[in-house]
């Protein structure tokens, strides 16, 4: 017989009777759905409500109109999507619900990827998977007690059935990936959804402790464990202990991989460091506990021991995370007792490392002596390492490695409780130390850099003094912050822009004035004339065809005539032939008049002026054709110098400095043509007796090839020819510096960090 001919079970049908729920809960059961319900929806209602104003923000400060438009465009497509997304959303919730009550359970994790599935995924799903790990992690590790104490009592409603880590209808995986689920069928940028997740959040997820503790209280009043004290499992690898203000917090000292997280394979660790975040940290994981191993008592980048080296010898126990964060928490209240001193001063890594086992030995109330885990001290030596990285930056200007060097401490705090900050980017204490670190690489060598310091300042204060485990302070400070750099980049930019413009006037006239010239060279070569001729054509009349020239162009007959006036003075400053005299004579009326309204344009020449020297212009043509050169040599009115020239002035030299392209080496040739390639914004690096500065290529002349470099205030600094610059480049005077200046600072310094590990490993390849 077929399994086709096979007779249909008869169709299950469930009551509560049949279901995994004790029918004498139903009334209890349906009341906190009831409550988590309402609450949701009210606070899923708070997410909706500010996403207007949020993209709204954004689209004030994109980058460009392209990425202004999304923003605008989602602002509608997102009112138009809601009552799906608010419906599917509690469907889910809803079914979730259901199958609780039905004793159903979930076999796999509703964020998790295998190693299969993790070479199919795309980067949106990765990212979205990053969103909701991080958003669940951090409520567990912010509520344990009260969790914990849910899922027991859930239990006991289950028939003593005990829950599985995500079997929790109301838990926080499930409420995170039922808000992913309903935004899966959206036609919604990735860049949006991560704005939404952000809401969500903030209005969501952070809400859930009060949430569970409703939970908690409705289920005690219908009787439910109401004695219940809490008692987290203990398995070898995990321990949640109180700390000193009786809250409960995960040790780090928990396996690496937190609940859900993608699975992500081992690195090689002799190949080049990771690109994803995760590998990398893995990978820095793994060459940490080689080096301890190895050289348990070598230093760190930076010189810096690790903290296992401090730990008593002989020592068993470890330190719980409790009293790792308890004396973190000490010394932060003392940091920000003596802040004022200690400000203007960089904190160096080794000091704090010695601070914080001073602090963990003197509040020990153990018997035996103790040390720092290994996880925790890889987490100690990485933070410590990033702020090695810091204060080592050449990017970076002191004042800026100084002010930064004083988050050493909440950033550790941060590190212990959420690994999201090494894997992350947009964690906000990770994108509010890119933040300050970017605005340093950029405005901090400025005139301006008292003013930014002061922010820095500020923004350190705050978190030293303020920060209590709550990563709101830093989305606040981030936005604070933003907002001045923002300030700041504007008045820059404003700078540039004129820097450019009165750039490119000087070279509209230094094109002019080397065509005038050219001009008057043709016109002297091979004349050998009186000094107020060739003083005259060189320093007046050159001035004359440049006015000409700009305005009324090279097509024009006011040029062509310009043009024919300085070989005709030229022409009538030697000695000619009786029908050339002649034609002279012919001449010499016009050319006076073509003289007069020459310098008539260029002004600075009163009438008894322009008539003294055109005078003289007539004796000394005179005197040649006379044959009396001592006469005309006598000649010589002062002529003011070229106005033109003398505002061009270095411009003008440097043109005439400039190697010829010709007689540039193979090298430079090839220099000059990728210079000529390159694109506005580019930064050089310039060496000069010993002394470099770094300046940004804000814009060249097609003309003349003249490339115009800024500071960091935006203001011009200097001009250089396309050959001598490529010169420059060949002799090592100038380089291009690297992209690697634009990448957030937590980026370089676990890549650096890696790169330093397999050195101190033997697992360092030539990767370049």
């Amino acid at each position: 017989m077929s399994n086709q001919d096979k007779p249909s079970p008869p169709p299950k049908v469930t009551n509560l009777a049949s279901r995994g729920i004790q029918p004498r809960f139903g009334e209890l059961v349906q009341s906190c759905r009831k409550l988590v319900m309402n609450r949701l929806a009210e606070h899923l209602g708070g997410v909706f409500g500010q996403v207007d104003d949020t993209l709204f923000e954004c689209a004030e400060k994109a980058e460009n109109n392209k990425v202004q438009t999304l923003f605008f465009d989602s602002m509608r497509e997102i009112r138009r999507l809601r009552p799906q997304i608010e419906r599917s959303y509690h469907q889910r919730i809803a079914l979730n619900f259901s199958d609780f009550l039905d004793g159903k359970r979930h076999d796999q994790p509703m964020a998790s990827l295998d190693a299969e599935h993790l070479s199919l995924v795309q980067n949106e799903d990765y990212e979205e998977t990053l969103q909701v790990t991080n958003m669940v992690s951090r409520v567990k590790a912010r509520s344990p007690q009260v969790l914990f104490a849910l899922e027991q009592r859930l239990a006991l409603l289950n028939n003593g059935q005990k829950l599985a880590e995500d079997d929790n209808p109301f838990g926080p995986q499930a409420i995170a990936q039922a808000f992913r689920e309903a935004l899966a069928p959206c036609p919604i940028a990735l860049q949006i959804k991560t704005i939404l997740y952000v809401l969500f959040d903030r209005h969501v997820m952070q809400s859930l402790d009060d949430l569970y503790s409703a939970l908690n209280q409705r289920l005690i009043e219908g009787g439910i464990l109401p004695n219940l004290k809490y008692s987290a499992q203990v398995t070898p690898s995990s321990v949640r202990q109180p700390d000193t203000t009786g809250a409960v917090v995960p040790t780090a000292a928990a396996p690496p991989a937190e609940p859900h997280e993608p699975f992500t394979p081992p690195p090689d660790l002799n190949a080049p460091p990771p690109s994803d975040p995760r590998a990398l940290l893995s990978g820095l994981s793994s060459l940490l506990s080689e080096h301890r191993q190895q050289h348990p008592q070598a230093p760190l980048l930076g010189g810096t021991p690790s903290i296992a080296s401090f730990s008593p010898g002989g020592a068993s126990r470890t330190y719980s995370a409790s009293e790792l964060l308890a004396a973190l928490n000490r010394m932060q209240q003392q940091s920000a007792q003596e802040l004022a001193q200690r400000l203007h001063k960089p904190q160096p890594v080794e000091d704090l490392k010695v601070a914080l086992q001073a602090q963990l030995a003197s509040h020990n109330t153990q018997e035996q002596p103790s040390k720092v885990s290994a996880p925790e001290a890889d987490v100690i030596d990485l933070v410590g390492m990033v702020f090695d990285f810091i204060l080592d930056d050449a990017n970076l200007p002191d004042s800026c490695k100084t002010a930064l060097s004083h988050l050493h401490t909440p950033y550790l705090k941060i590190a212990l409780q959420d690994k999201a900050l090494f894997i992350q980017p947009q964690h906000p204490a990770r994108r509010l130390l890119n933040t300050m670190a970017q605005a340093g690489v950029m405005y901090g060598d400025q005139s301006d850099e008292r003013d930014l310091q002061v922010k820095m300042h500020w923004v350190v204060e705050r978190v030293i003094q303020g920060f209590n485990g709550d990563l709101r302070l830093f989305d606040e400070l981030i936005l604070e912050f933003s907002d001045y750099v923002e300030t700041l980049r504007h008045k820059v930019e404003l700078r540039e822009r004129r820097a450019v413009e009165a750039a490119k006037g000087r070279d509209r006239l230094l094109a002019a004035r080397e065509q005038a010239i050219e001009v008057i060279r043709r016109s002297l070569a091979q004349r050998d004339l009186p000094t107020i001729i060739r003083n005259f054509l060189e320093l007046t009349w050159a001035d004359v065809l440049v006015f000409v020239l700009l305005r009324y162009g090279e097509q024009s007959e006011e040029w062509r005539r310009a043009g024919e006036v300085a070989e005709q003075l030229a022409w009538s400053g030697t000695p000619l032939d009786e029908s050339n005299r002649q034609r002279l004579q012919m001449l010499r009326v016009p050319l006076l008049s073509e003289l007069r309204k020459g310098l008539e344009l260029l002004g600075g020449y009163h009438e008894d002026g322009i008539r003294r020297l055109l005078q003289d212009l007539v004796a000394c043509q005179h005197a040649v054709q006379a044959k009396q050169p001592q006469l005309a040599a006598k000649l010589k009115p002062t002529l003011p110098q070229s106005p033109l020239g003398a505002m061009l002035g270095e411009d003008a030299d440097l043109i005439r400095q400039a190697p010829p392209r010709a007689g540039l080496s193979s090298r430079a040739q090839a220099l000059a043509q990728e210079l000529a390639k390159l694109e506005f914004g580019t930064w050089f690096e310039f060496t000069s007796n010993g002394q470099s500065r770094i300046l940004k290529l804000s814009w060249f002349s097609p003309t003349t090839h003249n490339y115009m470099f800024v500071d960091h205030q935006g203001q011009r600094v200097a001009v250089k020819p396309l050959t001598l610059l490529a010169c420059e480049m060949e002799q090592g005077q100038a380089r291009i510096v690297s992209a690697e200046r634009a990448i957030p600072l937590m980026d370089r310094a676990m890549t650096a960090i890696y790169r330093v590990l397999q050195r101190f490993t033997g697992h360092a390849a030539d990767h370049r």
